[in-house]
């Protein structure tokens, strides 16, 4: 596996490998031992969703207590995949990574905790699967509006259909509960 420092800290992109031959691809996404080695990273639970139609937005997630780093991985389909910086002290606060992940090119990225997630599906019949570093805590589940300004995320959709939710979450001047770093 080819693990791609980004932009922002903590941030890759994973490149697995791929063994191909005439019957199709065999793609290793996971091995413990490399993502502990490069990542200093234990995973503890899976997420695996399935979206029917494309145009579904979901996020911008994070949580305070039990915060999570994800490695999203897409099984079948695409997804704009995007995260924001949200860590207090953080000298990017606020930047943003935009990644296109899809089946084809089988790309995982890792984001690490204190970042905000959300990602908008591209094709019909998306699956997207994801491991997490710690339990999901709904009580701890903040978020951010996906269209907002100051962020200037380019999701190149005007009418996203959203949880409800989603369509009420805080602009990030108006969010209360940030991760330090």
């Amino acid at each position: 596996m080819l693990f791609e420092a980004q932009k922002l800290d903590g941030v890759f992109i994973i490149k697995p490998n791929l063994f191909k031959d005439d019957r199709g691809v065999f793609i290793e996404i996971f091995k413990h031992i490399e993502f502990k080695e490069k990542l200093n990273c234990n995973f503890v639970q899976d997420n695996q969703i399935y979206n029917r139609s494309k145009n579904i937005l979901r996020g911008l997630h994070y949580q305070i207590e039990n915060p999570q780093g994800k490695l999203i991985h897409v099984v079948s389909g695409a997804i704009l995949d995007v995260i924001v910086d949200i860590r207090i002290g953080s000298p990017n606060f606020g930047k943003t990574l935009s990644v296109c992940l899809d089946s084809t090119n089988c790309k995982l990225l890792f984001v690490p905790p204190g970042y905000a997630h959300g990602y908008l599906v591209l094709e019909e019949n998306t699956v997207v699967h994801y491991k997490c570093t710690d339990y999901y805590n709904p009580k701890s589940e903040y978020g951010i509006r996906w269209d907002d300004s100051d962020l200037n995320i380019p999701w190149k959709v005007s009418n996203p259909i959203l949880s409800e939710k989603d369509k009420s979450l805080p602009f990030l001047n108006d969010q209360k509960m940030f991760p330090s770093i």
